[in-house]
């Protein structure tokens, strides 16, 4: 083994492992129309905000729509010390797609799909 390579391979042994934002469990609050999800993550504190960025609302010619969320951590470059789990509460109130099957990603792999009703407004037209 030449020690170029020697040193990858320690290097690799050596780094630490990142862990990205998990769920615990995702799941609708039809009283509050709120989005509730329980993320595990790594960092220095346990104070990390978190947000969803929403991607398009695609409407299918059958008329169901589809739409993706991307949870991100305000504190995404927080060294990952202590594993930390926290509720996360989105509010639906202004999301405009619906019915819909929603999926919410984290970091890749880590993903979530649910059913979001039509608002309680709505249902009935």
């Amino acid at each position: 083994m030449t020690a170029c390579a020697a040193a990858l391979v320690m290097a690799c042994l050596v780094a630490p492992v990142g862990r990205a934002d998990n769920f615990r469990s995702v799941s609708y609050d039809a009283a509050t129309d709120e989005l509730v999800m329980v993320v595990a993550y790594r960092g220095t504190n346990p104070d990390h905000e978190f947000s969803v960025n929403w991607g398009q609302c695609i409407v299918h010619d059958d008329g169901g729509r589809v739409i993706e969320g991307e949870l991100l951590d305000q504190q995404f470059e927080d060294e990952a010390r202590k594993e930390f789990t926290t509720t996360v509460r989105i509010s639906l109130a202004s999301l405009d797609c619906r019915p819909a099957a929603l999926t919410i990603r984290t970091a890749p792999r880590f993903y979530y799909s649910l059913q979001i009703p039509a608002r309680a407004q709505d249902a009935g037209r």
